[in-house]
């Protein structure tokens, strides 16, 4: 076996593979090391190690550049939730709901309201059976309108419901087939 060389106290082996380094990095030379290294075991690591690749997103660096991760405003956020969730069309329809006295005038709205949408299907409850006969008859009217607020074809019918009935059955023990008041008493 050779002789370790001089000045040193490492075997031949350990002395040639790391040569002695002239300074050891600090302030900007040491930020540099530190962010090579980084970058370099980003790469090397898999997708699944990383806490984010866990949770479905990528593991993508900042930059000065904007990017979905951004701060933005709350209604530019509401707004994309709603498009992302498809709820567009939902939105729409109650806030036409909230403008209700404005689409089919006060008159009309202190007697009605609409009380569901469901897959173009428009449900409106009336106060009394008059008004929704009287509904029955504006309803080409309150589609056309509708549309014109929502966009074409979203409101496809209108449903209207009259005011719902009391039940007269009372107490643990009615009886079946006995009805409630009758029209005329005498």
């Amino acid at each position: 076996m050779s002789e370790p060389a001089a000045g040193s106290n490492l075997p031949e082996e350990q002395a040639g593979s790391n040569p002695p380094q002239s300074h050891e990095p600090t302030g900007l030379d040491l930020a540099r090391a530190t962010a090579a290294a980084m970058r370099g075991l980003a790469k090397i690591r898999p997708r699944s190690e990383t806490g984010r690749a866990r949770r479905g997103k990528t593991t993508e660096l900042s930059g000065a550049h904007p990017d979905g991760r951004d701060p933005m405003l709350l209604s530019a956020a509401v707004e994309r939730l709603v498009t992302d969730s498809g709820w567009s069309a939902d939105v729409a329809v109650h806030a036409v709901f909230a403008r209700w006295p404005e689409i089919v005038g006060s008159d009309v709205a202190e007697h009605c309201s609409p009380e569901s949408y469901q897959d173009g299907h428009l449900t409106i409850r009336t106060d009394s059976t008059s008004w929704a006969t009287q509904l029955r008859l504006l309803a080409p009217n309150v589609v056309r309108r509708m549309n014109d607020e929502l966009g074409d074809g979203t409101v496809l019918r209108i449903d209207v419901q009259g005011p719902v009935a009391p039940s007269w059955r009372r107490g643990r023990r009615s009886v079946r087939g006995a009805r409630g008041p009758r029209d005329t008493y005498g």
